[in-house]
């Protein structure tokens, strides 16, 4: 791949949130931490944050596996005990905790 076009790839790559899951994370972060035009800037720099940490997808995994782990029941404990489920989440965690040290 050209410097060119791994240039013009970069952009995106780091881009790769859709809008309505960057406002429904800030939403949910305003909920929060205080609805108020500061907390609104550091949301949106903590998800900004996260983005330019892993990508959409691993985003995506990891949302799913904390929303499996809060169901009860024997066939959900695999999202609750498996390795691959807990490493996805830590590092979404680690992304999180670097976000909130730059945003907050």
């Amino acid at each position: 791949m050209g410097s060119s076009t791994f240039a013009q790839g970069l952009p995106e790559a780091l881009n790769d949130y859709p809008t309505a899951a960057r406002a429904d994370y800030v939403f949910g972060c305003m909920a929060a931490n205080g609805q108020s035009s500061d907390t609104l800037r550091r949301c949106s720099c903590s998800i900004d944050t996260i983005a330019s940490i892993i990508p959409y997808d691993k985003y995506v995994e990891a949302e799913t596996v904390l929303s499996l782990q809060l169901v009860g029941g024997e066939r959900m404990s695999i999202f609750r005990t498996a390795a691959n489920a807990r490493e996805i989440v830590a590092n979404l965690r680690r992304a999180q905790a670097e976000a909130d040290i730059l945003c907050f």
